[in-house]
């Protein structure tokens, strides 16, 4: 990947960066040269982002060139933004009170060089500024309130003839830094044509994959021409760098995870989980609703509010299962056996959200968990319950117990709990879903869809074992293409 740092006036710009290009704005935007490369990173340091100004037009057409910005338009929008800078600070109001906790003035400018600040007692918080306002070089500012403590009042981009002289050696050492990151380097295998994006936590208790899978995840990707690279939460600034991003961490609405998926579809990555996937998995009450409005089999179901609690222990029987809408991985779901359990449960569940799904309760000794994905059966399980409980995973303090895992091929699951699952998986989105399911003879009922399914090597891929990952790195590959087609003329 070719690197270019666009100014005003290359004569007057202050600092050289070994090995990266300098380019005048009205050369970047003028030249036809440009306009016909690909894979250029741009770096516009302009002097001003104003709307239609120089700096404007080169963070615009670098993004209709394919040429991946920093800062892209929607940052230089969101630096103007009250209300964004507002979202921001509440964001990293943690961080900006440990950071700013010596300082004795109730003002403060924090300046952020390619993600570093000058002082390494503010580096998290200037990571978290640059992942939320991917400029190269920032500056924010800080000030002391009475009765809310420091509060982010603005963030602007630093023009190059405000960099202070004693900062300069500071910020060529932070870029050179930057651009020797692997991802500005050539790509390791000479078949990569892409670049995949796997973000994973690797302090996760229980990650959906296992590092052995994360592993064939990354050997997979390099076999169908993507360039895999394991990554964190603090990645978040650097995602427009990719193609693609490849979400192996467990999701949630209000987590990073959401942040991630929205900000890498806003920026024309192939996004799995996607967002709306997560929005829609995450939520038992969505579910219940499409699922049942479409006529998928599921068991006997209410969506619970406050003017109908009365009427579940009736409707469905006890001893019934309830949910909170967005429980995962078996926890928030609960069984009641006596109408006491059952007012109290509600009367919990009830106090954090408006709605609260209730089902009736259908022993079983396993659960099917069929893989799904761009709509098609990948791969069958049978997640045996935890023994002695009713779950797969039973959970006491800090120990979770979990029951053993039979792996079948696609074809020798029954037909019938195969088409459930993907007739229930269709009404989620096209992404990678697990769905569980309970057969009773010829009978199935979906319990859920969920994103962000488990893939576990010595699991899930002990059918497919390596092919289990090539195909969803297939996936990627045939997405990416089909976006970055040109489109037929009409």
């Amino acid at each position: 990947m070719s690197i270019l740092i666009v100014v005003n006036s290359p004569e007057r710009w202050p600092l050289h960066v070994p090995g990266v290009a300098l380019v005048a704005a009205r050369s970047y935007l003028t030249d036809p040269s440009f306009s016909e490369r690909r894979g250029l990173k741009v770096f516009n340091l302009c002097r001003s982002y104003g709307y239609q100004s120089l700096g404007y037009y080169v963070s615009l057409l670098a993004e209709a060139r394919g040429h991946r910005p920093q800062p892209s338009v929607e940052t230089i929008q969101g630096m103007k933004s009250q209300a964004v800078v507002r979202l921001v600070s509440d964001d990293v109001a943690e961080l900006v009170r440990r950071s700013l906790a010596p300082v004795r003035s109730d003002e403060y400018v924090l300046s952020v060089y390619f993600g570093r600040p000058l002082a390494l007692r503010n580096q998290r918080l200037a990571l978290s500024l640059f992942n939320q306002f991917q400029a190269p070089l920032l500056r924010a500012r800080f000030r002391r309130d009475p009765e809310e403590g420091w509060q982010l009042t603005g963030i602007r981009p630093i023009p190059g003839n405000e960099i202070p002289e004693s900062h300069r050696p500071f910020v060529v050492q932070a870029a050179e830094e930057y651009f020797k990151g692997r991802r500005f380097s050539p790509r390791r295998s000479r078949s990569a044509r892409y670049d995949l994006a796997i973000l994973h936590d690797p302090l996760e208790e229980y990650p959906p994959s296992n590092k052995r899978a994360l592993s064939s995840f990354v050997r997979a990707a390099e076999s169908v021409g993507l360039e895999g690279e394991l990554i964190t939460k603090d990645d978040y600034g650097r995602l427009s760098e990719f193609d693609a991003l490849f979400i192996r961490t467990t999701t949630a609405v209000d987590h990073y995870t959401y942040r991630f998926a929205s900000r890498a579809q806003a920026s024309g990555l192939v996004v799995i989980d996607d967002p709306r996937s997560i929005v829609r998995a995450a939520n038992k009450v969505f579910q219940a609703e499409v699922l049942g409005r479409h006529g998928v089999p599921i068991p006997r179901t209410m969506i619970v509010h406050r003017d109908n609690v009365e009427r579940v222990a009736g409707e469905l029987g006890l001893p019934c299962v309830l949910k909170q809408p967005d429980s995962a991985f078996s926890q928030g779901v609960s069984k009641v056996g006596t109408p006491e359990e059952l007012r109290q449960a509600l009367e919990r569940l009830l106090e954090e959200s408006e709605l609260v799904v209730a089902q009736a309760f259908v022993p079983t000794e396993y659960d099917w968990r069929v893989g799904v994905l761009d709509g098609h059966p990948l791969y069958a399980c049978r997640y045996y319950m935890a023994p002695g409980h009713w779950q797969i995973i039973k959970s006491e303090g800090s120990e979770a117990d979990f029951g053993r895992v039979e792996t079948l091929a696609v074809e020798e699951a029954p037909k019938h709990v195969v088409r459930a699952a993907v007739r229930a998986a269709r009404l989620i989105g096209d992404g990678l879903y697990g769905v569980d399911l309970k057969q009773y003879g010829r009978r199935c009922h979906v319990i859920e869809v969920n994103d962000n399914p488990n893939l576990d090597a010595g699991f899930e891929d002990r059918v497919l074992k390596q092919e289990l990952y090539r195909r969803i790195m297939a996936c990627f590959v045939g997405r990416i293409e089909r976006l970055k087609a040109p489109r037929a003329r009409r």
